[in-house]
């Protein structure tokens, strides 16, 4: 791409911002909000970034080049999705929940020159990731809605060997979660979710006034590459069992592990005994002084003793 193109681009989308029909300031976005019609939504988890400096931090973090497609899920009014579409890429697609909101981001990026803009009128955690992304490796860069966030996490750990890096912002105490290490108050089943799958090499805090509305806590932004190695082959018994084992293991978080695992799963104490000691897990011990390696080692151990599946119980 020029420098003509880029700066004609920009010279378009600077004349559309200062014109009545164009997008406001990210620090005044009611006024854009008001007019397509759209009041946020606790019950969607709206908050609405308005601060371009962390904006700019943001993208800067998912370190993009021009041979990477990139999805953006919730761009809102598109404060994140101006910085990524500035840069030479090879793709960028908007996965946006609201209709209204999606029209206005396909008329904002329908002519732009920085990048081939596709907008997906969609719920994220409704569409199939692997048939919205032609080419892979991507990057996924997101002000996630915080009601939903650690689903959507979820979906994207499901497909972590198509995402070579994401950048995504959670509510501060999900985060903490998330990145939590055995030992940390916040550590419990997300943070071996999280584990099993990513790296986290970069973390912010985001304050509660950078957003509109404004929430009552601040965020904080992650940002994640892949595991070199796989703990399992995904989408086999091994992973399912893994995770069932974390579940199972948290189930009941202030008993010990011998106590949680025969609630959950349904085994009486000389089973768990076995089980344990094959995993070379102290049976005293709670889920949460145990790391990744354990559950590996666990959830091995337990298939072993079942014979096959392992399947949590009804509480």
């Amino acid at each position: 791409m020029t420098i003509a193109r880029k700066s004609h681009a920009r010279r378009k989308l600077k004349a559309a911002n200062s014109s009545g029909g164009g997008i406001e300031t990210p620090s005044r976005p009611a006024p854009a909000l008001a007019r397509a019609g759209v009041r946020p939504s606790k019950s969607r988890g709206q908050n609405f970034l308005t601060s371009g400096a962390v904006a700019d931090r943001i993208v800067a973090a998912a370190e993009l080049s021009e041979s990477d497609p990139v999805v953006e899920i919730g761009p809102g009014l598109g404060i994140l999705t101006e910085k990524i579409a500035a840069r030479p890429l090879r793709s960028l697609t908007l996965v946006e929940l609201d209709p209204r909101l999606a029209v206005r981001l396909r008329e904002r990026f329908a002519d732009s020159s920085d990048a081939n803009v596709r907008v997906i009128n969609a719920d994220f955690l409704a569409i199939d990731f692997a048939a919205l992304v032609t080419d892979s490796p991507v990057k996924v860069i997101g002000n996630l809605p915080f009601n939903v966030a650690a689903a959507i996490l979820r979906r994207l750990s499901d497909n972590a060997r198509m995402i070579s890096r994401m950048v995504l912002m959670f509510q501060r105490e999900v985060a903490a979660r998330i990145r939590a290490v055995p030992g940390d108050e916040a550590y419990g089943a997300l943070s071996v979710f999280n584990a099993l799958y990513w790296k986290i090499d970069l973390h912010f805090s985001v304050a509660a006034g950078s957003f509109h509305p404004r929430p009552k806590i601040d965020a904080e932004v992650l940002a994640f590459t892949p595991r070199a190695t796989s703990s399992f082959a995904a989408g086999n018994e091994d992973e399912r069992d893994v995770l069932e084992t974390v579940r199972a293991s948290f189930s009941a978080p202030r008993k010990t592990i011998r106590n949680a695992l025969s609630h959950a799963i349904g085994i009486d104490s000389p089973r768990i005994a076995r089980v344990l000691e094959r995993a070379a897990i102290d049976p005293g011990t709670r889920a949460e002084k145990l790391g990744v390696p354990d559950f590996l080692r666990l959830a091995h151990a337990l298939r072993v003793e079942l014979s096959g599946r392992i399947v949590i119980r009804d509480a």
